[in-house]
């Protein structure tokens, strides 16, 4: 399924969070060991099995706590809301509910870089019933369309051409992001 997973870590303090956890641990583990990363958190894009599947067993092996949104089933420790800051020595990101994909889909913001997980892919989006496209054109037209054209796109899967670039790309090119209205984005969908 070409699940991505990615570690955070604040250089100076070495803490670290993982933003989902895929398939397999072992890979994470050695990445943040190799890196010296003290991992803090082991965070929950959305429900989704394919990235939620390992994420208890992960922060177990690191001592990490699980983060979710606050409408999450997935079992967490830590429960977050819509613009919530999670800290990582003196760097915060933060967490903006984007709901669409899931009602708990989130996505991480540290100023530079966005974590989509299944909100947002490039060149097209996550899948959603028909009666959430309403809250998933907002979650991209009315939360991450309002980033700078700056700001690098990191999805939760590697279905582009290229596994990240920013999102000033998207905004040219993903016909999704291109939409004006409700209506023009339903047309996809017809």
């Amino acid at each position: 399924m070409a699940n991505l997973v990615y570690l955070l870590m604040d250089p100076g303090s070495k803490e670290a969070m993982v933003v989902d956890s895929g398939w397999e641990t072992a890979a994470i583990v050695r990445a943040a060991e190799e890196a010296s990363a003290k991992v803090k958190f082991a965070v929950a894009t959305h429900e989704h099995f394919d990235h939620t599947s390992t994420l208890a067993e992960l922060a177990g092996q690191l001592g990490a706590k699980v983060v979710a949104h606050e409408n999450s089933p997935v079992e967490h420790d830590v429960t977050v809301v819509d613009g919530q800051e999670l800290r990582l020595g003196r760097r915060a990101v933060k967490v903006l509910h984007t709901p669409g994909h899931t009602e708990d889909s989130i996505c991480l913001y540290d100023g530079r870089n966005l974590f989509t997980g299944d909100t947002l892919f490039i060149g097209t989006i996550g899948k959603f019933e028909r009666e959430a496209a309403q809250t998933m054109y907002d979650s991209l037209h009315g939360v991450i369309m309002k980033l700078p054209d700056s700001t690098m796109i990191y999805p939760g899967h590697d279905y582009g051409e290229v596994p990240s670039r920013t999102l000033g790309e998207e905004r040219a090119a993903n016909p999704f992001l291109l939409t004006r209205d409700l209506r023009s984005f339903l047309s996809f969908f017809a």
